[in-house]
């Protein structure tokens, strides 16, 4: 017994002189010495085990489990029977708007179908198909073709607006008031150079809560005469009848 400890004391580097000092150790002592070793290394090899397989729970947790991939990136899902979408203004004169819905990107740069002006898309509402995307430029262009687009828009449909560049010189005291019938309530006072997203429906009982609009001041604008862009995401309600 002593010569197996040296030997092991040796192996790890030290002088077998051990054996003469463990030959000073009463057997009922070198008995104790080594069952308080073989309990202490196996409470170390119990817990070792158990944080072992906490651990491959935990990892194989980590593994599994995928980030979170919401429509059109949103924070959160919307609940069933809703649509989920998110916009974005234009970036001064420079970045066009852009429009996601049901994951589908419907209106951006990328995609060619933005202009200066008032840029929507009209989405039915029961299905949550694109019926069209157009743009009216409301700094160098006429109002009256934008008047006729809404007026023909039909009950039921899901309108999505919003601003690039200049979205309000040529904005008349009717284009404001059939915006203002599909649910806005920022439209009256949309002016020169001032970034506004808003969705609305034809035939909507009350304003929208989607909605943001932020006005064009020298002492507030992000940009160099433009106020900064405008973001907005949510869930609209499918009509169901």
């Amino acid at each position: 017994m002593h010569v197996f400890v040296c030997f092991l004391i040796h192996r790890l580097g030290e002088n077998c002189y051990c054996l003469e000092t463990l030959k000073m150790v009463r057997p009922g002592g070198i008995l104790k010495v080594v069952t308080l070793v073989s309990a202490i290394l196996l409470v170390a090899f119990l817990a070792f085990q158990l944080l072992e397989i906490n651990g491959d729970f935990k990892l194989g947790n980590v593994i599994s489990a995928k980030p979170v991939k919401h429509k059109c990136g949103l924070s959160k899902a919307c609940p069933p029977e809703h649509f989920a979408f998110k916009m974005a203004s234009g970036a001064a004169s420079v970045v066009g708007p852009r429009m996601c819905l049901e994951d589908n990107l419907i209106m951006s740069g990328v995609k060619n179908n933005v202009g200066r002006g008032i840029n929507i898309a009209l989405i039915d509402g029961k299905t949550g198909t694109v019926i069209q995307t157009a743009f009216f430029d409301m700094w160098g262009g006429d109002v009256a073709p934008f008047i006729k687009f809404l007026k023909e828009i039909q009950d039921g449909v899901v309108v999505m607006m919003a601003s690039f560049d200049d979205p309000a010189t040529k904005l008349n005291d009717e284009a404001r008031k059939l915006i203002a019938d599909l649910g806005s309530s920022s439209v009256g006072n949309l002016g020169f150079r001032d970034n506004w997203i808003f969705v609305g429906g034809k035939g909507i009982k009350t304003k929208s809560p989607f909605e943001q609009h932020i006005k064009n001041k020298a002492e507030t604008n992000k940009f160099e005469g433009w106020p900064e862009v405008l973001e907005m995401e949510g869930c609209i309600p499918r009509r169901l009848n």
